[in-house]
């Protein structure tokens, strides 16, 4: 079974660099699977997880947001961070919901940039608490 190498880097480090056999992502124009071979793009990321297929094993990691760039053998995700599941601490998590979801209320579009904003923490929020959970998986 043929494989590339997959990067996953943040700005504070490289979070994730492996031999895989394919790696799944959510592009802003919906979702991508990408084999090797693939063709050579490159495309935005939404706050979504990213699931990499070594073998039998799958993982998945909560990445929020980024761009992702295919090449011939490699495949790099920059994303604004990434997580594993058990790096994530869930009541933070559900806090940072609960937060989204009151400015959400509150704002009722009024203020465009804020609810954009909100609109976000909560995405990322739900990312973390699915992932945690186990729920993608």
């Amino acid at each position: 079974m043929s494989t590339f190498l997959l990067e996953i880097v943040t700005p504070d480090r490289l979070f994730y660099s492996e031999q895989v056999n394919s790696v799944t992502v959510r592009g802003v124009e919906g979702e991508l699977g990408i084999l090797p071979g693939h063709i050579p793009f490159v495309t935005p990321l939404q706050v979504a997880p990213v699931f990499v297929k070594t073998g039998n094993e799958r993982t998945t990691f909560a990445v929020q947001g980024g761009f992702v760039e295919v090449r011939k053998d490699k495949v790099v995700i920059l994303a604004e961070s990434a997580e594993n599941p058990d790096e994530i601490d869930l009541e933070r998590a559900e806090a940072a919901k609960e937060r989204a979801e009151a400015r959400l209320k509150a704002s009722k579009r009024q203020d465009e940039v804020d609810h954009r904003r909100a609109e976000l923490a909560l995405q990322r929020a739900m990312n973390r608490i699915k992932v945690s959970s186990g729920k993608y998986q």
